[in-house]
């Protein structure tokens, strides 16, 4: 860039920039060479109505226009669109043309638009950058553009398909028809979200000629779900698979095959293809929305060749509420696609990120009354320790165990310890309060579930794996049977998590399933016909996720092959409400912006996941310092072990030295290759940290960070033997019904009452993420 230039050079330096990363050789209207290159961008190029700032050319032949202004213009671009038409529908010097050039850009180097002049109403859009040249003459081959080929879906076939999937794609097309670029499908839990996704993107493949098309998740269980779904689909008008017909290809590392039409991947996943980063895989087991330490400056997406910014013509995304927001948004905002969101449990966020353009709003209500879900019964059981807790009086002799090895021992208690409801199976674990829970499930079980033989399909909700290990042992003891019988089905559990999923929903063992994470959302198990929860749940929309899990219908021979005492089709679900999940406050969604008490875990997922603030990473160093001084050899070498050769000193050490700011300082000259003496600027400061904090934390991975966060907990629970539990009422929750219908119309007001709330988010999200001006604290 040279020195003194007006603002309208800096832009076309910012532009030319953005053509050669997409591409594009920019030639000089005096030097013009159309063997260089796929493409040429000529400056200046004289038409009859003046000079257009670039003529795009490909093959030799006039293609396209940009018209280029300073980077103050970005918020009045559409303002230059006749402008841009005028040069596209002159004569150009030296080429005979008779039709107006197709492909308009009016750019500042920091936005830019686009508008494809064939399509039937053309409209511009924003583009993340400039369309590589192939990509035109592609476009051009075609004949017509994708908006033109939207207009003329053949009508669907409704053989197969549920009146909601039915009205869902119908919709979803119509909205197609009428170019809106995002489009929310609700549909209730159960109803077949997936399956209407994969019926729309074979009639796109089909009858639109869409070249390639995204299906988005959050985590890698639904992307996994997403693959299986789309191998047992049929189209009905074809009897092959979806996958015979066409290529869908997993993402699992890096490589792209540039020949799929279909990509599965997790939104972790994509980011870092984008960055050129490799991705601990481990990170695709966890929901990023749920990940509390986020860096306060995201990291950029830049202009990847890999993955140009047209690869995908539509983008799916599942579980559209979750994961989509601040940082993550950089993913959806680089491509230049249509965005369909997925979601039974859509919130404020949600309406606003998708403009209201609800194609589908299909309630569980609904679902419930049109037997494509069913319903579910409320069953309490209350038991005093549950409800306030305990207190264990000082000089008895109490036992403690270490979480992690489960060692225990006995001390003597120094001073009387009281714990709330809320601590159990946390830092206190009482086992008779456990204990009388489960007992009360068996003794009342065959009340619940009547003219039953067998314990029907359970799944228990556990507070975390230590709880989890709790119940599953009181469950084998309380209902004499053998391990077969109750078994752990979590990302932690040592046996093979998805054989368990699999035998828990087609096998008659195991009949009880205990989990922490892994199917709370988005597993299928439709044999399922009580969720016993042990733990509340705070969020609205993930308890309506949990439940979910129980909505499934199942006709009487796909249940008597689990639960061969069945007289009947599924007909309904039961909730065990052991801790008043049902009755507990819930939040409708978490804040735009939150500041939450961060736990080690936290810190150390954030930091290798790219947070490099100094807040975030000294943090994360003085835990692990103090953590240090904590360790006996056996945990040091345990943690040197999995940190391939590196102790928590070495790692410490080095997490400090990233942000010491003259260790900054002087690596920021010698990536700017500046005199030591020359104070760099912020920006070469903060390049310079970023580099040196991800080169110290190279080290953390997944297996690292919960072996340290495993050592850190608190090592010991106290275990409660002197407080004995009593049951207080085991029965039917009377006001179930009242409950379910008043959280309904609570649902209701509370999208009402942020009416104004959504209609500013309509607009935030409408902004892409790298322009807002946000910041993360």
């Amino acid at each position: 860039m040279t020195i003194n230039q007006n603002p309208e050079q800096v832009a076309r330096d910012q532009i030319d920039t953005l053509l050669e990363q997409s591409g594009w050789a920019v030639q000089n209207k005096n030097q013009i060479n159309f063997y260089i290159g796929e493409g040429q961008a000529v400056r200046e190029y004289q038409t009859d109505t003046g000079p257009a700032d670039y003529i795009l050319f490909v093959g030799g032949k006039p293609v396209g226009v940009i018209e280029a202004k300073a980077e103050q213009h970005g918020h009045k671009l559409t303002s230059v669109e006749d402008q841009t038409a005028e040069y596209a529908a002159a004569k150009l010097k030296w080429v005979n043309n008779s039709e107006p050039l197709p492909f308009l850009y009016e750019s500042t180097g920091a936005v830019t638009r686009f508008t494809d002049a064939r399509d039937p109403k053309p409209r511009s859009r924003e583009v993340f950058g400039f369309h590589r040249p192939e990509t035109l003459q592609e476009w051009l081959n075609q004949g017509s553009s994708l908006r033109s080929r939207l207009q003329n879906f053949p009508q669907l076939d409704p053989t197969g398909l549920r009146a909601c999937q039915e009205i869902a794609i119908n919709n979803l097309e119509d909205s197609f028809k009428h170019n809106r670029p995002r489009a929310l499908i609700q549909m209730a839990t159960g109803s077949g979200k997936t399956y209407t996704a994969i019926t729309a993107m074979y009639r796109l493949l089909k009858f639109t000629d869409a070249k390639r098309i995204l299906f988005l998740v959050d985590t890698r269980n639904l992307g996994e779900q997403a693959e299986q779904e789309m191998m047992s689909y049929t189209p009905a008008d074809d009897n092959r698979k979806f996958t015979e017909l066409y290529s869908v290809q997993r993402l699992q590392s890096s490589y792209v095959a540039k020949d799929s039409q279909v990509c599965i991947s997790t939104i972790q996943r994509l980011y870092s293809i984008l960055k050129g980063e490799e991705l601990d895989s481990n990170l695709e087991d966890v929901n990023p929305a749920e990940l509390l330490t986020k860096p306060k400056q995201p990291m950029p997406v830049v202009y990847n060749a890999k993955l140009p910014l047209e690869f995908f013509d539509f983008i799916f995304i599942d579980e559209c509420h979750r994961s989509i927001y601040n940082l993550w948004q950089q993913v959806l905002d680089y491509f230049d696609a249509f965005l369909i969101g997925l979601t039974a449990t859509p919130d404020n966020r949600t309406y606003g990120f998708f403009k209201k353009n609800v194609v589908s709003e299909y309630t569980h209500e609904k679902a419930v009354a049109d037997g494509v879900n069913v319903g579910n019964e409320v069953y309490k059981i209350e038991t005093q320790i549950t409800q306030a807790g305990g207190k264990i009086p000082a000089k008895l002799q109490i036992q403690k165990r270490e979480k992690l090895t489960r060692k225990k021992r006995w001390e003597q208690q120094d001073q009387d310890e009281t714990y709330s409801g809320k601590e159990l199976d946390n830092s206190v674990v009482n086992p008779d309060q456990i204990r009388t829970v489960i007992r009360a499930f068996k003794d009342n079980w065959t009340g619940i579930f009547p003219g039953r033989q067998e314990v029907p399909k359970t799944l228990i909700f556990a507070k975390t794996d230590s709880h989890a290990d709790d119940i599953i042992q009181t469950v084998r003891e309380e209902f004499d049977e053998g391990n077969a019988f109750c078994k752990k089905v979590t990302y932690k559990a040592e046996d093979d998590p998805k054989s368990t999923l699999a035998d828990f929903r087609n096998a008659y063992y195991p009949r009880i399933a205990v989990t922490v994470d892994m199917i709370a959302t988005g597993t299928d198990v439709k044999p399922l016909e009580c969720l016993l929860f042990m733990r509340d749940v705070r969020s609205r929309n993930y308890f309506e996720q949990m439940k979910g899990r129980g909505t499934r219908t199942l006709d009487l021979d796909g249940l008597k092959k689990v639960t061969p005492s069945a007289v009947s089709a599924k007909t309904h679900y039961v909730i065990i409400d052991a801790v008043g999940v049902t009755t507990s406050l819930k939040t409708a969604s978490q804040p735009l912006i939150t500041k939450p008490t961060v736990s080690l875990k936290d810190l150390a997922m954030g930091v290798m996941l790219g947070a490099n603030d100094s807040d975030a990473v000294s943090s994360l160093a003085g835990r692990l310092a103090r953590l240090n001084h904590q360790l006996d050899a056996g945990d040091r070498q345990k943690i040197q072990q999995q940190a391939g050769g590196h102790s928590l000193s070495q790692i410490v050490s080095a997490l400090f030295n990233a942000i010491d700011p003259d260790a900054v300082s002087q690596k920021a000259c010698e990536l700017a290759g500046l005199p030591a003496d020359v104070e760099p600027s912020e920006q070469q400061y903060q390049l310079a940290q970023a580099q040196m904090v991800k080169e110290a934390s190279k080290v953390l991975n997944g297996p690292l960070i919960e072996l340290i966060d495993s050592i850190r907990r608190d090592k010991e629970q106290t275990i409660d033997h002197v407080n004995l539990d009593t049951l207080e009422f085991a029965g039917w929750s009377a006001d179930a019904q009242a409950s379910a219908q008043n959280l309904a119309q609570e649902f209701a007001d509370t999208l009402a009452s942020y009416k104004d709330q959504i209609e500013a988010l309509s607009i935030f999200y409408d902004q892409p993420q790298r322009r807002r001006d946000i910041t993360y604290v």
